[in-house]
């Protein structure tokens, strides 16, 4: 009976001994940075055989660590909560390895124990074993990737990107992000709905029956040609019934990002945030360049945007002077919505000129609530034959609108109103700006190349926080270009 016990308690000893984090191989950074941040001399012989994770190190290094300090919790007896950082290191190797689960994650995260290690996870069982440690056993399980990445906070990655635009901001030349790009991105959500080869009887697309995959998707149109975006309509009715001719609906998200570009150096994500899909374009348009000036420091000089953008308050952004506090005017390159109708004129003072070619008085102001995102003041101009006083003369053009007392145009009061029209597009000046919004293109290629455009995830804030590390990862390979490129010619462009 002795034996008997002392058997067993000499195998539940060795069991909660492999529990215990393990003193081999212990990390000499502080106890919330990564392992991979120690000196290339000090990472042990198994991480440097590994070519997969001697490539992800000097990459990740680059990242600013520092700024994610706190550990996730963690209910296993016996277990060291996982530093944040374990976690964001591991969801980017997943992006950078094109690994479509949390569950291939963690697969490849055993199958290279270097990587565990330079991560930052802590380390439990087999001393004996070549890597001091038991890869499996370190790792949190399959459904905590996903918990962490549901509920992480994606203040921390945008602190990450943050300190990304600093340091580029400090490397490359003052140029860089005077001039910016800006669109979106549609995102499909991981719904039966969004596959056409799924039978659904009824209610494909009706705005009213949220799909079970995803509670927070919305409905939203993939328009064709820029053209206005609408969501389907009134009183729930579902899009499919609605004659709309090269339109495409779906279930899903829209990520927006901010980009600059500077030739000869590559192109930088400078902002991003996710929504859902029923947001037209341009809502994206004020958060995301809230979030610019708050990195850059200044306001950018020059936009180039596609029709969706075709507003007044765009154009009144990049319209700057002295009483500013900006010294140069800049502009917003964007197309018209409707190139066919001939731009409005207006005089000296601001005011439209009829089709007569005389200006048109104010006749009312007042405050509009609905034609745009923002409530603002438009004016109301009158028949300047018929308002203030009556001329007694008659239209020399005999308008339709004359006898029922004269024409009449509704305008926002703004000065983007008048940028808009005379805003002279076949300038070189405005060619040489647009041409950059192909930046924000080929970074949102990249994007999908990494699995933005089809997520397996269910919902708003995982999708979320994978957009931002998508940015990151993006990001960190440009950087990296360019850290090579100022070590070739050190004298191109000195540091500020």
């Amino acid at each position: 009976m002795k034996k008997h016990y002392t058997y067993r308690l000499h195998r539940w000893s060795k069991r909660f001994a492999s529990l215990l984090p393990l003193s081999k191989h212990s990390s000499v950074t502080p106890v919330h940075l990564p392992r991979l941040m120690v000196g290339d001399e000090q990472l042990p012989r198994f991480v440097q055989e590994c070519a997969t994770t001697m490539a992800l190190i000097p990459k990740f290094r680059l990242l600013a660590w520092e700024q994610i300090a706190q550990p996730v919790s963690c209910q296993w007896f016996g277990k060291q909560p996982v530093p944040l950082v374990a976690y964001v290191g591991a969801f980017l190797v997943k992006i950078d390895q094109k690994l479509l689960s949390t569950s291939h994650l963690r697969r490849f995260l055993v199958q290279h124990p270097a990587l565990v290690w330079a991560l930052g996870f802590p380390l439990y069982g087999q001393t004996s074993s070549r890597h001091g440690f038991d890869p499996d056993r370190s790792l949190p399980t399959r459904q905590q990737f996903s918990r962490v990445l549901r509920d992480l906070d994606n203040a921390c990655l945008q602190a990450l990107l943050t300190s990304q635009v600093s340091q580029l901001q400090a490397l490359l030349p003052e140029e860089f992000g005077q001039t910016i790009s800006l669109d979106t991105s549609h995102i499909l959500a991981w719904v039966k709905e969004n596959n056409p080869r799924e039978y659904i009887k009824e209610g494909r697309f009706d705005k009213e029956k949220q799909p079970a995959g995803d509670p927070d998707c919305k409905l939203g149109c993939k328009r064709a040609h820029n053209r206005l975006l609408k969501t389907p309509a009134k009183e729930g009715k579902p899009a499919d019934t609605i004659s709309l001719k090269d339109k495409e609906f779906y279930w899903g998200y829209a990520s927006g990002a901010v980009v600059t570009k500077l030739p000869d150096w590559g192109e930088f994500v400078l902002a991003e945030m996710t929504d859902t899909f029923e947001k037209a374009d341009v809502r994206f348009f004020f958060p995301l360049m809230e979030q610019v000036e708050q990195r850059l420091g200044f306001r950018p000089r020059f936009g180039a945007f596609d029709a969706a953008f075709d507003a007044f308050y765009v154009y009144d952004y990049f319209h700057c002077d002295e009483a500013d506090g900006h010294h140069q005017k800049g502009f917003a390159a964007v197309p018209l919505k409707q190139p066919n109708v001939p731009p409005r004129q207006f005089d000296e003072l601001g005011q439209p000129l009829c089709a007569v070619g005389l200006a048109m008085p104010v006749y009312k102001l007042y405050l509009d609530r609905t034609k745009a995102i923002m409530p603002h003041q438009r004016a109301i101009h009158a028949c300047p034959l018929l308002f203030p006083d009556s001329s007694g003369e008659v239209c020399p053009i005999a308008h339709k609108q004359w006898g029922k007392g004269g024409c009449r145009v509704n305008l926002p009061i703004s000065p983007g109103v008048r940028l808009r029209h005379e805003l002279d597009r076949d300038s070189q000046a405005y060619k040489s700006v647009y041409r950059q919004r192909t930046a924000v293109e080929r970074i949102f290629s990249q994007a999908k190349l990494m699995g933005m455009e089809r997520p397996k995830l269910r919902n708003q804030q995982a999708i979320t926080n994978l957009n931002t590390m998508i940015y990151l990862l993006i990001n960190l390979r440009s950087l990296e270009q360019v850290l090579a490129k100022l070590a070739q010619n050190k004298s191109a462009f000195p540091i500020r």
